[in-house]
């Protein structure tokens, strides 16, 4: 595999132009033409579902971080939208007869993919190499004074773009993410169901955080897209069956033999996630929400998970709060806002609601409760509401656009 890999081969003017006014340069919060993500999978009996965790059958972990740098290059007549840096971390713990076996198949695709051998632990194949470590008992347990159960050991398999630096920070990411524990989810109250966002015309003005709901409205994909990419969780197909298990094993981590065998099919895929987001377009949601910025009614930035900058290219400031630096990130409330309007937010990750309410707020939410998999209708339920929250059962295009009525604010043409 070559860098700088093409994401999109040819740009026009405006997506350069779009490009350049808010994916490149720096004075964000994070830099936007960084795409990464963390996954730590445990087992702990808190998930002991999804884990496999029983009391003789415990101690696996896997971790897959990735960090990309997309940039545009101009060396061909038309300017394309390129991967210019990739680093790709996994790492697994099992036990010793699993990981010796892993190894070995790792070797066996690294021949067959025809990597290059560098040293003892290094391979090279074009402008990508690949870091191979087993550990008896692995160097950022130790630091963290973590205990290696009996009979397990750890093999880390680290892909790198040739020219990228490997900095502490990096490095650290994802073990720091581990150190915070795993996620206890919110326990449901009993919220109030409503037809409509009218109940919100007491509570003006409001603030705004936005989850997956409104990208996924936009064509972007949602983030199971990205569990099935790099293989972190199992999928199935059947309705009723919705634990999800984590891929703990080394036999089912099929991402280090693709990458191994084919790296240029595989990072494609990758970067499917940057591409479509960069490809789509505001929705009406997105432009609604503008109009009722420019009315008074919704102030302060809006709260932001998603990295396809779709609200600030509908006109909107943002501030992203879907961070791995800070587990409970800072959230620049307006002092003004009576309520919050959550939109397309599955689970308070990091505590905008839980912060909100004990500032008084009122807490609103639109969310169709439910999703589209295999072809199929799967309920998914908002994790946390409490009492007194409303929620309204639907999309954000038509709820936003209604509540632009309810509110006397003329709809945007883009909003129709």
């Amino acid at each position: 595999m070559f860098l700088p890999y093409p994401v999109i081969e040819q740009l026009d003017d405006a997506q350069v132009a779009t490009w350049e006014k808010h994916f490149a340069g720096a004075g964000h919060e994070r830099p936007r033409a960084i795409e990464e993500g963390i996954w730590r999978r445990t087992q702990d009996p808190a998930n002991a579902v999804q884990s496999g965790w029983t009391a003789d059958e415990h101690g696996r972990r896997r971790i897959v971080h990735y960090r990309y740098r997309y940039d545009l290059d101009y060396t061909f007549p038309v300017p394309r939208l390129v991967l210019a840096e990739l680093y790709l971390y996994t790492s697994v713990l099992a036990p010793k007869a699993e990981s010796d076996e892993y190894r070995d198949n790792v070797r066996s695709w690294l021949t067959e993919g025809g990597w290059r051998q560098i040293d003892d632990t290094m391979w090279s194949k074009g402008d990508l190499r690949v870091n191979v470590i087993s550990y008896d008992s692995h160097p950022q347990d130790q630091r963290a004074s973590r205990e290696t159960p009996p009979g397990f050991c750890s093999l880390d398999v680290v892909f790198v773009s040739e020219d990228f630096t490997v900095t502490r920070n990096v490095r650290q990411m994802p073990w720091n993410v581990l150190a915070g524990g795993i996620r206890i989810k919110d326990e449901r109250g009993n919220p109030t169901y409503a037809d409509d966002l009218s109940e919100l015309s007491k509570y003006l003005p409001f603030q705004v955080e936005i989850g997956c709901g409104t990208s996924v409205e936009a064509g972007v994909p949602p983030l199971h897209f990205l569990h099935q990419a790099y293989r972190v969780t199992e999928r199935t197909d059947n309705v009723m069956k919705q634990t999800h298990p984590f891929i703990l094993s080394p036999q089912k981590d099929t991402l280090v033999r693709e990458m191994l065998l084919d790296a240029t099919t595989k990072t494609d895929e990758l970067v499917t996630m940057f591409r479509k987001s960069f490809l789509a377009q505001p929705t009406p949601a997105h432009h609604a929400l503008k109009t009722l910025h420019d009315s008074g009614h919704f102030v302060g930035p809006v709260l932001q998970h998603n990295f396809d900058l779709l609200a600030a290219r509908a006109g909107l400031d943002e501030c992203f709060v879907r961070r791995y630096d800070q587990k409970i990130p800072p959230v620049p409330f307006d002092p003004e806002a009576k309520a919050l309007l959550v939109v397309g937010l599955h689970a308070d990750r990091r505590s905008v609601a839980k912060r909100a309410r004990e500032r008084g707020m009122k807490i609103f939410f639109i969310d169709t409760e439910g999703l589209e998999e295999f072809g199929k209708y799967m309920p998914y339920p908002l994790e946390g509401p409490q009492d007194g929250d409303v929620i309204v059962k639907a999309e954000a295009i038509p709820t936003l656009i209604e509540l632009c009525r309810l509110l006397g604010v003329e709809t945007p043409v883009q909003a129709v």
